[in-house]
């Protein structure tokens, strides 16, 4: 599932690609579901393409849902899911980038957004950057883990999702 770095017309606008840690996302034994998910700001106007994640390790391959939102960071709010995407992850997609396609969103500069990740029958680790309150890796968004897609969750500000946004100029 990795996406094909050759479209000229996808251009990388956010990403963080350090990978020192990993964040669970999926459905556990314990038949409780964790959601993953990141905040960002778009630094560029363009129509959303592609948001990949990097896969560190699938423990149980299934079936992946990445929703869109847009993200009030004052209020820590997710607005209503703006777009849809699914893939199915396989054993072999451990260590690998994965490419969630997007269409249909025009993103707007400066505008706050953010992605979650749900999946009710796989278990996967997503690599994620750990680094210091006083020295974060990334400062463009926060983190985000949930055991539901209603519950208010938990943000990081020293814990990072390894993602990329990609967009059509």
């Amino acid at each position: 599932m990795k996406t094909d770095s050759k479209n000229p017309h996808l251009k990388v606008v956010v990403e963080q690609v350090a990978n020192n840690t990993t964040a669970w996302m999926g459905h556990r034994k314990d038949n409780e579901d964790i959601l993953a998910g990141q905040t960002f700001v778009c630094p560029a106007e363009g129509d959303l393409g592609a948001i990949e994640i990097f896969s560190s390790l699938v423990i149980k391959p299934g079936h992946a849902k990445m929703t869109v939102h847009p993200f009030d960071p004052s209020t820590k709010k997710w607005g209503p899911a703006l777009l849809h995407s699914s893939v199915n992850i396989e054993k072999t997609d451990s260590d690998k980038w994965i490419s969630f396609p997007q269409n249909g969103l025009h993103m707007q500069k400066g505008s706050s957004y953010g992605f979650r990740l749900q999946s009710d029958d796989m278990y996967i680790g997503i690599g994620e950057a750990a680094s210091s309150h006083q020295q974060p890796l990334f400062t463009g968004g926060q983190e985000w883990i949930g055991a539901a897609a209603d519950q208010p969750g938990k943000y990081f500000n020293y814990l990072t999702l390894a993602f990329k946004v990609e967009v059509r100029a």
